[in-house]
């Protein structure tokens, strides 16, 4: 599966970016979408992700109640709506697929991926 990530930008604290992930590929290649985000000198932290089948979704503590996963199985995209950002948001946002589902929160480890996308760009600044 191939991944492309798009709709990373400036915004102002407390602003929304809506990040998209598009798959191409068979629909057997992924059954798990994860968004994660790399900080200038931070490790990458897994975000949220997103079963392809039951919807079900995961999210950090930094982000749960502000961030939003959704899918598009029309358009085989999985969509991050990030709402209320803060300063400590900006990073590079990548995402990735896992064609078999992990336990729980286990889906945001990226020991669990190979497939990647390109990173976007997420700047939260006045």
């Amino acid at each position: 599966v191939q991944l492309q990530a798009s709709g990373g930008g400036l915004v102002q604290p407390g602003g929304s970016l809506r990040l998209s992930c598009a798959a191409s590929g068979s629909s057997l290649d992924y059954q798990l979408i994860a968004w994660f985000r790399q900080a200038p000198g931070k490790e990458r932290e897994g975000v949220s992700c997103i079963s392809r089948g039951t919807g079900t979704t995961y999210f950090t503590d930094s982000v749960r109640g502000r961030f939003t996963i959704s899918r598009d199985g029309a358009k085989n995209t999985v969509y991050l709506q990030m709402n209320r950002l803060k300063p400590e948001d900006t990073a590079v946002y990548f995402c990735a697929a896992r064609a078999v589902r992990v336990p729980g929160r286990t889906c945001l480890n990226s020991m669990h991926y190979v497939n990647w996308g390109q990173g976007t760009l997420v700047t939260v600044s006045s």
